[in-house]
């Protein structure tokens, strides 16, 4: 059994993780780590967690951690992991970040986060955690950059095409909508219940620090630099995120012919499900799981495709993307501790 210790413990990626590690086999959570709430007992903060999480909120003690755990994930805001991080390059224990210091190039993180970047030879080291397609080097890694929830749902639809080279790979719209889960538990106008319910605004336009995660990666499996439009809306629900992707087609497909693209490269992967033809995903019907379902369309008409992506932004999209990567790094079954149905209704 492997000590695992979690930064940024009152978050809700934080509280996901630990309410999926509850049943995995292969890890324990012993320390839960929050500089602003130490000493105070977790179920003090979430009263869900009452007579199950005994452990007290505890201070970053890097020596102790150092000494005492095999696994850190730190669930902690952008900036955060980057600092600590330099601490455990050195020892055997796996990282795994979920926040975005590693997943862009230096400049990109000044530009898009507006931060200091994390050192190079660390942005280098780091392994961009979307499990599904970066299976082999994740295998090997130390450091993990998890994926961000909407580039996980974008990414995982897109990048199947783009290497089967049948989009462009300009004039690529994503519209992507997420639950208010997704902005995190602070307070703010923009998620306070009169601001969202009943209610569906966009925000972020044409600044969204996903806009360039999704450019990167999809630019690995293209011929061409990779640009999309990117608009996301908070949207009044609690968990779930779409993105509905909008390319121009390269050559005539049909929807039976792209659905074949996506089931080939997905066959082997148990949490990614292409739906038949006709059928679209709904967020429901991934709710409290760790599955992305995938449904797309060829508008043969315009010559281009609809498709569409749905997560769970907590599970998939943060903390159950996170043990999925952890058991691929431990060369354990890759669904340990995933293996639920979504809930439903």
């Amino acid at each position: 059994m492997k000590n695992v210790a979690i930064v940024g413990g009152t978050g809700y990626g934080a509280v996901e993780l630990i309410r999926l590690l509850q049943l995995h086999k292969e890890m324990q959570v012993t320390k839960i780590i929050s500089q602003s709430q130490a000493k105070e007992q977790l179920a003090m903060v979430y009263p869900h967690l009452a007579s199950i999480i005994t452990n007290k909120l505890e201070v970053l003690d890097i020596e102790a951690l150092e000494r005492e755990i095999d696994i850190l994930f730190l669930a902690a805001p952008a900036g955060v992991a980057k600092d600590i991080l330099p601490s455990f390059q050195k020892t055997s224990v796996q990282c795994v970040d979920l926040s975005g210091d590693f997943r862009l190039s230096a400049q990109e993180y000044i530009e898009w986060y507006g931060k200091e970047p994390a050192a190079q030879e660390l942005l280098e080291e780091a392994v961009f955690g979307l499990s599904e397609v970066f299976t082999e080097k994740i295998k090997r890694a130390k450091i993990i950059s998890n994926p961000g929830c909407f580039p996980t749902a974008a990414l995982l639809p897109l990048i199947p095409l783009v290497k089967a080279d049948i989009i462009e790979t300009s004039g690529i719209r994503i519209d992507g909508k997420t639950g208010i889960s997704g902005a995190g538990r602070g307070l703010s106008e923009k998620t306070h219940f009169s601001a969202t319910n009943e209610n569906i605004k966009p925000y972020k336009i044409g600044e969204h620090q996903h806009i360039p995660e999704i450019e990167r990666y999809a630019s690995l499996f293209a011929e061409d630099p990779f640009n999309v439009t990117f608009t996301t809306h908070l949207i009044p629900m609690t968990r779930g995120l779409m993105c509905t992707i909008y390319a121009p087609l390269k050559k005539r497909e049909n929807t039976v012919s792209v659905l074949g693209y996506l089931q080939e490269y997905y066959q082997d992967k148990p949490f990614v499900r292409i739906l038949p033809e006709g059928n679209f995903p709904t967020t429901k019907g991934v709710a409290g799981s760790n599955y992305c379902d995938i449904g797309a369309y060829v508008d043969e008409r315009t010559k281009s495709i609809v498709i569409t992506g749905v997560i769970d932004n907590l599970v998939k999209g943060a903390a159950g993307q996170a043990i999925q990567n952890v058991n691929i790094m431990n060369g354990w079954d890759e669904t340990a501790g995933l293996e639920f149905i979504p809930v439903y209704p």
